[in-house]
């Protein structure tokens, strides 16, 4: 045992950085290398036929099947240029990854040869086995028909030898079996809701763009380390484990120099990512020792999720060739940070401009006042649905944990944000907007400077904060899918928009009368009244203050915010009424899609603690006690030499502590040994139970505490049992890369 740990450790300690060539050209002339991009759809494809794919692509128009046909046969010149043999549709089922079947390009020629053919057909739809993904109840086992669709609005790359099509995942009778067709969903009624509030500014403006950043943070571990840990290799965090004497302590990590391996690491799959069209920005070291952050330029959200669910698939890739495991699960290590992913959001229009940005004239800064505004109406309705969308059992130990924010949804605005909004609510009414002839419109607010966006601080205790130009939310979990958070924000405040201009129409419609044969403007007087009137009503999600506090927790629940922390209970806001509702008004999902989600996020819930209740009963059964037992073998005949050589007196003193070393081991092995046989029979009652619902409540309050409970037997002791002995590499083997 002893031989073998440090072997392992000793050879992960040997790794020596790879070699790196980049292309010789620079990163811009590189870049999308691997994509079918509008730059290899105009070299490609006939004249026409781009034509027709950039209306498809910028303006919803439906494909017809010919053109499918002349970019399928565009799409496979290429790929045989590049040494493609194989296509697969690439899609994102309900397991927060990706999935793939690669199918060659060959055909029989009729003439006993083959011949290579890729047909609109092939490019357009195929039917995946549905039956072994996440359903939810929608498809039983025996009906396996299901459908993947290609999704134009984002780009076919290449992988290896393998053409990749992106595609939505649907079942034989419709409903959307991934996260993708919801996520379209969601953006195509953001769109249209913002678009026509928009017009209220702007007429010219045709469209609305949800725009998404996100930040991955991630660990690295030696592969040698993560080899020899169990824990980590069957549910990606440490089941047991305790503090290392150095961990984050000192601060020093933080923005601290790459390492060498990491950084030719980072080399190698910035490379990769930015010929995947992947446009990484930045990189850095985050604050856990270990931890790092890569982090895009903003994308179109579609485009930005298919990029982050691509990138976590290449970093696993790379990191293996560098002598790395990544580790994505949000909380790894007990007792250091753990990792996030931020999702930076905003709107945008096509003509380019920032819906969450201010602006110069009194017209931009009321529309400005008027995104910010339902949007944040949309996080107040909707904060319980924003933190079930966010919510795993993986995240669930990264939140609240004086690291990430709290499993709370409140919004930080900023002083000045907040002063603005405060005047626009109190300030006189008649006063606040005035129309001046041919000066238009006057807007009776305080300045609005351009550098509000630096003016803003940051709040890291906020899971939804305005950070200038955009909203952060922060609570999204490293490993997530970012289409779960997204689906939920852009479907909230679609139905904040719709609503506002349904209110201001009316309004209206009840006034224009009064400012018949004036200047003044009805529409501009309703926006106003409307506006104040939804600034009052969401104001209980406005929060600057720290939201760690027990304080804030308490206010919180007074201000009817969701407070709730379990799991499981959390999920139940995709079934609340008014989720229910906003869903399926919006298009976006239906009521049997709602229910099928819910029961796939309780039954992957149960089934993680599951699992870790599984390693962690057999590592304390079949790794800990026999270790600890040897160990203690060792003390009791050490004592008993004692007793031979020295009197009984200086015996007993001199085995004082050993003795009580022997005790203490009894003790908790034995501790062990009860509660992991609690444990067991807390699995077993809980699988008695039918409902998937009440199976995971069931996990969540009678077998995931066990778990810490049995930890800590074993953290005491790995601080006695001697370390040559201790069978699993620790806390400060795993934590510093050399």
């Amino acid at each position: 045992m002893e031989a073998l740990r440090f072997q392992v450790v000793g050879e992960a300690f040997k790794k020596k950085p790879l070699d790196v060539k980049a292309p010789e050209d620079r990163p811009a002339k590189y870049f999308g290398k691997n994509v079918f991009n509008r730059e290899k759809m105009y070299k490609y494809l006939p004249k026409e036929i781009y034509e027709e794919m950039i209306h498809v692509m910028d303006d919803g128009a439906r494909l017809d099947r010919k053109v499918a046909d002349a970019v399928a046969e565009g799409m496979k010149q290429w790929a045989i240029e590049n040494g493609v043999t194989h296509y697969t549709h690439w899609f994102q089922p309900l397991t927060e990854g990706t999935a793939e079947k690669h199918d060659s390009f060959i055909e029989h020629d009729g003439k006993g040869g083959m011949v290579e053919e890729f047909t609109g057909k092939l490019l357009v739809q195929q039917e995946p086995d549905a039956s072994s993904f996440p359903s939810g109840g929608i498809r039983s086992t025996f009906e396996a028909r299901g459908y993947s669709a290609w999704d134009p609005t984002s780009p076919v790359f290449i992988i290896d030898d393998t053409l990749c099509i992106p595609t939505v995942f649907i079942s034989y009778s419709g409903e959307a079996l991934d996260y993708k067709a919801p996520l379209l969903r969601a953006l195509h009624a953001v769109n249209v809701a913002a678009t026509e509030v928009c017009h209220y500014f702007d007429p010219e403006v045709k469209k609305v763009v949800s725009n998404l950043g996100w930040e991955q943070e991630y660990f690295l571990v030696d592969e040698g380390l993560y080899a020899a840990r169990p824990d980590l290799l069957l549910t990606g965090r440490t089941l047991m484990g305790h503090d290392s004497a150095k961990n984050q302590q000192m601060d020093d990590h933080y923005f601290g120099s790459i390492p060498e391996r990491v950084a030719a690491f980072m080399r190698e799959l910035e490379i990769e990512a930015l010929q995947l069209g992947i446009p990484c920005k930045t990189r850095h070291n985050e604050v856990a020792p270990n931890q790092f952050e890569l982090a895009p330029i903003f994308e179109e959200t579609n485009l930005a999720v298919d990029h982050n669910m691509l990138l976590m698939s290449v970093m696993r890739r790379v990191a293996r060739k560098h002598g790395f495991r990544v580790l994505l699960h949000e909380k790894p290590f007990a007792g250091i940070n753990g990792s996030g992913k931020h999702n930076n959001w905003s709107l945008s229009t096509d003509n380019g401009i920032l819906l969450h940005a201010p602006g110069k004239t009194a017209v931009q800064n009321l529309r400005f006042a008027v995104f910010i505004v339902e949007t944040l109406m949309g996080v107040y309705r909707h904060n319980g649905l924003l933190k079930a969308s966010i919510m795993s059992a993986t995240n669930a130990h990264r939140l609240g944990a004086n690291e990430a924010p709290p499993a709370i949804i409140s919004s930080f605005l900023g002083k000045q944000l907040t002063e603005l909004l405060d005047h626009i609510e109190k300030a006189d009414r008649e006063n606040l907007l005035t129309m001046a002839g041919k000066q238009g419109m006057k807007l009776d607010i305080p300045e609005i400077p351009e550098l509000l966006i630096d003016n803003t601080d940051r709040n890291r205790t906020s899971p939804f904060a305005f950070t200038g130009n955009r909203f952060e939310f922060r609570a999204v979990g490293s490993e997530a899918n970012c289409a779960s958070a997204m689906i939920a924000l852009n479907s909230a405040v679609a139905e904040a928009l719709t609503d506002f201009k349904k209110r201001v129409d009316a309004r209206v419609a009840e006034t224009a009368a009064e400012y018949e044969g004036t200047e003044h403007n009805a529409t501009y007087h309703a926006i106003i009244d409307i506006l104040r009137e939804d600034i009052k009503t969401c104001k209980p999600i406005r929060f600057d203050g720290n939201g760690y506090s027990d304080e804030w927790v308490e206010e919180a629940a007074r201000r009817g915010l969701d407070v709730e922390k379990s799991c499981p209970v959390i999920f139940e806001r995709y079934l609340d009424p008014e989720s229910i509702q906003m869903f399926e008004s919006l298009g976006v999902m239906t009521r049997k899609e709602l229910e099928a989600r819910n029961e796939v996020k309780w039954e992957t819930y149960t089934k993680k603690i599951q699992i870790e209740a599984r390693v962690l009963g057999d590592l304390s059964m079949n790794h800990i006690i026999p270790v600890a037992t040897r160990y203690q073998s060792l003390l009791l005949t050490n004592v008993e030499n004692m007793t031979d050589i020295f009197s009984k007196d200086k015996a007993q003193r001199l085995s004082a502590r050993n003795i009580k070393l022997i005790e203490e081991i009894a003790e908790r092995t034995s501790a062990i040994e009860s509660q992991v046989e609690e444990l067991v029979n807390a699995r077993k009652q809980a699988n008695k139970i039918d409902s998937e619902h009440d199976k995971a409540i069931a996990y969540h309050d009678t077998v995931e505490p066990r778990l810490d409970a049995i930890r800590y037997e074993i953290d005491k002791l790995e601080l006695i049992v001697d370390d040559s002995l201790w069978p699993l590499p620790k806390y400060r083997e795993l934590l510093f890369i050399r």
